[in-house]
């Protein structure tokens, strides 16, 4: 039996990868797309939320393709979809994925600590959780493909492992 719904919402990282078979105990439904911008993903809410009745637990991992373009301003369209995910879904734990070091030689690594500090303040001012897995990918060797931003397995191992202890995490606080 499973212990409740999990919705992932965001771009390739999570799009990209079987979740069922790592997340067994929860019904998981990812709703992630391919090329997804935060924008992209604020547009798509109306839909989702008519789609997905009553998740126990969402997680966001949406910006990368933001940064891949340099654009580095998109934390308050995050916002808006904290608020208009809680407002949908008030039972559930809202929790915000961190941005990944991606190795593309080109891109502002201290923006991207900056974007990750305003997005963990952020979930702090909405009452939603982050989940940092910045300092994770950024330690680990072989985590990443040959473009520098898509996971091996060994990334995906590391990534699924972290959200399932913080997931226990959180069912052991309520």
């Amino acid at each position: 039996m499973k212990q409740g719904r999990l919705l992932f919402l965001g771009d390739s990282l999570l799009a990209d990868f079987n979740w069922q078979e790592r997340i067994t105990h929860f019904e998981v439904l990812n709703m992630s797309v391919f090329g997804e911008t935060p924008r992209g993903l604020l547009h798509r809410l109306p839909s989702i939320q008519e789609q997905v009745i009553d998740p126990h637990i969402i997680l966001i991992m949406t910006g990368t393709n933001s940064l891949l373009m340099e654009d580095y301003n998109f934390t308050e369209t995050i916002r808006q979809i904290v608020v208009s995910l809680s407002h949908c879904y008030p039972t559930a734990e809202v929790i915000i994925n961190s941005l990944i070091p991606l190795q593309i030689p080109w891109l502002d690594k201290n923006e991207m600590k900056r974007i990750n500090s305003t997005m963990e303040a952020l979930s702090l001012q909405s009452g939603c959780c982050f989940l940092d897995m910045y300092a994770k990918f950024n330690t680990g060797t072989g985590l990443f493909q040959a473009d520098g931003i898509h996971f091996t397995e060994k990334g995906y191992n590391l990534w699924a492992r972290s959200i399932l202890e913080y997931i226990a995490f959180l069912l052991e606080d309520d």
